[in-house]
């Protein structure tokens, strides 16, 4: 029999994700967070020790998400890049809390990784990195190129429109196809410029 859920706790996360996303962590109130879970700071911190601490839950949790709505085939990366911007176009909320993380919670781009506090996104982001490098040992994905750099590129072009809202703004009134599933189709365009998908057995190179 599944443990019942704590209805308690789960309007706190809620209320936490909805907070991180509009101000924050450094912004992000505990006593926000409360009043809209409809409980008290105490109770918060009954659960969790600090607003932090809130944050790396609500985080793997929203990784986790993203995780089963994504999904890295490093041999087929424009598809890839166009599930991403389906994910975040649907939720830009979800964007907006994973980009308040990766603002605040960067490190010194001088500084050693820490593998024994990596933070709620760096495990995720080796893991994809492992799977482009072992796509490039089997010949999947051409091995010219650092699979760092692919994991960025692929990145910052799935998630333009949505980190470049001015531009978003413009090409609904300018572009000659003013939709949205254009914009996706430039997504997986320019991925597909840059990293073909590689050919499968039976199919035509």
């Amino acid at each position: 029999m599944s443990k019942p859920s704590d209805s308690t706790r789960d309007r706190i996360v809620a209320a936490a994700r909805a907070e991180f996303a509009r101000h924050g962590i450094a912004g992000a109130r505990v006593d926000r967070i409360a009043k809209a879970a409809r409980t008290s700071k105490e109770r918060v911190y009954a659960y969790f020790r600090s607003k932090e601490e809130l944050y790396e839950f609500v985080a793997s949790a929203e990784l986790a998400a993203a995780a089963d709505a994504i999904h890295l085939d490093p041999a087929d990366l424009p598809a890839y890049a166009g599930q991403m911007f389906d994910y975040f176009a649907a939720h830009p909320d979800r964007h907006r809390f994973i980009a308040w993380g990766r603002l605040e919670l960067a490190v010194d781009p001088a500084a050693e990784p820490r593998d024994d506090a990596p933070g709620p996104y760096h495990a995720a982001i080796l893991g994809k990195i492992e799977k482009i490098r072992r796509a490039q040992q089997n010949g999947d994905l051409d091995p010219a190129w650092d699979p760092i750099d692919i994991m960025a590129l692929v990145t910052q072009i799935a998630h333009t429109w949505i980190d470049q809202t001015e531009l978003a703004t413009l090409a609904r009134h300018i572009a000659a196809d003013a939709t949205l599933p254009a914009r996706r189709a430039a997504v997986v365009r320019a991925v597909t410029a840059l990293f073909p998908p590689a050919a499968r057995p039976g199919t035509t190179p």
